[in-house]
């Protein structure tokens, strides 16, 4: 277990999965791979909670693999018609996965945003629900580039404020979210919602 599993932060324990070097391979095949690993190891029945941090909009199953093991899906996202549009395809994908598994959406995550008006109006169309929003704040970039959680970080009003919301996040979690199934978007739709006159 020790060659694959890193405890980071107080206690959680982290796996990286990695992939090959790009454009030689495929990194959903290694997602896949990853979780098939975790579970000959039994590394997921002994947890709390686990959570999977997976690129979005993909067509690729293998990056989906994880949400065979969900209960939850959270998208994440910033608060620009890319990531908007990215998002409606996660959509798109969770509701093909919860007719076989017992996957269910749980909500959007606003990230590196100002602002959260499109997420909303997004949001509020297709039947989503925001969980929580966190700035584009240097302070959280910064923590990145120093390898350490923002819990770790000297602190600031502001990281005060998103260690706040971090911490209701996580609480509502844990409490459960209800699943929500909304209905993702034409393509020409995002558009027309979103786009300028």
């Amino acid at each position: 277990m020790e060659d694959f599993v890193y405890e980071g932060y107080n206690g959680v324990m982290c796996v990286e999965a990695g992939g090959p070097p790009a454009g030689t391979g495929c990194g959903g095949y290694v997602v896949g791979q990853t979780v098939k690993l975790l579970k000959e190891h039994h590394l997921l029945d002994d947890t709390d909670v686990v959570i999977f941090d997976v690129l979005g909009d993909v067509v690729c199953g293998g990056f989906a693999a994880p949400l065979q093991h969900a209960e939850r899906a959270l998208i994440v996202a910033a608060n620009d018609f890319d990531s908007i549009f990215a998002m409606n395809r996660i959509v798109q994908a969770i509701s093909a996965k919860a007719k076989n598994y017992k996957v269910r959406l749980g909500g959007v995550i606003a990230n590196r945003s100002k602002d959260t008006d499109q997420i909303d109006k997004f949001a509020k169309r297709v039947g989503l629900n925001r969980l929580a929003h966190f700035p584009d704040l240097d302070e959280i970039r910064k923590s990145r580039l120093k390898k350490a959680t923002l819990f770790e970080m000297d602190k600031t009003p502001e990281i005060e404020l998103v260690l706040k919301e971090y911490m209701m996040l996580a609480q509502s979690l844990w409490n459960g979210t209800d699943p929500i199934a909304p209905n993702s978007l034409k393509d020409r739709e995002i558009f027309d919602l979103l786009g300028f006159d």
